[in-house]
This record gives structure tokens, C-alpha cells and sequence, in this order.
């Protein structure tokens, strides 16, 4: 009798390891922010004239933003809540934050490594590498503002790109796979105090929801 209780204990522990390595990477383990959109392609330069696209944050959790280097507004305020996210999370790999400016036609690639230097002071210096200023065509930075990151205005829509202004204070929060999982307004601290929490949850996410596909039960070799 004991023998078979010993039996039916250890069906039980391999059953419950069996199912934990089944699902370990898929939604089972998902955080339950949802998915707002996904992030198209994109290629933009950042402070030190390197190139920054998707692959250059691929499995990244990473917030973005539109600012610009002269604003008195806003900007100084969003960029001041934002050093304090980077302080918290600028040793982590897996973390990163994404600056566009909404006024390439001035923001230039030297003017964005000076912005860059001082926000990254006053962040408690790091890895400058977490936080890219980017530029690049007024009409790209628009367009994934706007369909990406569900950002911009919809006004700005009806209007020549040339007339066309972004001036939010709201940040958005993507993750591993490229998808935004939430949007939060820069200056209020309740939702800056949720953008925290859910970034924390989204580093714990695993990076592939289809490990499930790609595991010894898959006929894909690789």
C-alpha cells in the first residue's frame, strides 16, 4: 500500500515538472497587460550616429517617447520622470528607452549627443546605450508614432507632414516581441509608480510565446 502511494506521489511531481516544462515561455507565464499593437519596422540614428532599428532592440521590454531638445514645456518634466525609470533599470540587459525627436529638422545628431549627455547625468550616468535619442525623417518618426506606439494625434493625420506637430507627454511600453502592452501619462505619478511596476513584470516574461512549437515535439530540426 505504501509502495503504491510512493508511486502515485511521484506520478503527481512528474506530471506537475512535465506540465511546468510545456508551457514554461508561452502565455502560461504571460503577464496580463494586454496587447495594444505591434511595433512596424523602423531605422532611425541615434546620438552617437549609430543606427538603431528593430533588431537593435529585439527581446528588449523598452519604453518611447517624443520630446524635443528645446522644449521648456513639458519635456523637461517627462525627461526628469523618465531618468528616474533608466536609474532603476539601467543595469538590467534586457531594458531600454527609445527618445524621438519630434523636431529632426533641428534636433541634429550632435545636438542629441549633448541633450543626451546631460539627461544621462542626471539619470546617474550608466550605460548610454539603454537610452537612445534618435532621429531620422520627419515622416518615419510620424508614422510610428502615430501606428506603432498609439501616440500622436489623430488630427495630425489630415494635415501636410511639413504642418504636422507631436507634443504628448504619454510614454509607451513595449515588450520582448515588439508589442505595446501599455501607455501611461509621463507626468502623473500614479501612472509612472504602474509603468514601473509593469515594466519589472514584463522583464520576467520570456521573449518566444511559441516555445511550445519549437520544443522536442516540433519537426522543425532547428
Amino acid at each position: 500500500m505504501k509502495k503504491l502511494l510512493w508511486y502515485g506521489i511521484g506520478f503527481v511531481v512528474l506530471l506537475v515538472a512535465f506540465y511546468m516544462f510545456l508551457f514554461a515561455g508561452t502565455d502560461y507565464y504571460q503577464s496580463k497587460l494586454p496587447v495594444l499593437s505591434n511595433v512596424q519596422a523602423f531605422s532611425f540614428t541615434d546620438q552617437d550616429g549609430q543606427k538603431v532599428n528593430n533588431q537593435t532592440l529585439q527581446g528588449k521590454v523598452y519604453v518611447a517617447e517624443y520630446f524635443f531638445t528645446t522644449c521648456s514645456g513639458i519635456c523637461p518634466k517627462m525627461n526628469a520622470n523618465m531618468g528616474k525609470i533608466y536609474a532603476k533599470y539601467k543595469s538590467d540587459e534586457g531594458f531600454a528607452i527609445l527618445s524621438h525627436t519630434c523636431m529632426p529638422e533641428t534636433d541634429s545628431v550632435p545636438r542629441l549627443k549633448a541633450y543626451s549627455q546631460k539627461m544621462l547625468a542626471d539619470a546617474g550616468n550608466g550605460n548610454p546605450s539603454k537610452w537612445y535619442f534618435v532621429t531620422g525623417s520627419k515622416d518615419s518618426l510620424y508614422r510610428i508614432a502615430r501606428e506603432s506606439y498609439l501616440l500622436d494625434n489623430d488630427k495630425n493625420n489630415s494635415i501636410n507632414i511639413k504642418d504636422q506637430f507631436i507634443h504628448t507627454q504619454f510614454f509607451a511600453l513595449v515588450d520582448k516581441q515588439q508589442r505595446v502592452r501599455g501607455i501611461y501619462d509621463g507626468l502623473k505619478q500614479g501612472e509612472l509608480d504602474a509603468l514601473t511596476e509593469d515594466i519589472k513584470n514584463l522583464l520576467k516574461e520570456h521573449g518566444n510565446n511559441s516555445s511550445f512549437n519549437h520544443s522536442t515535439f516540433s519537426n522543425n530540426p532547428n
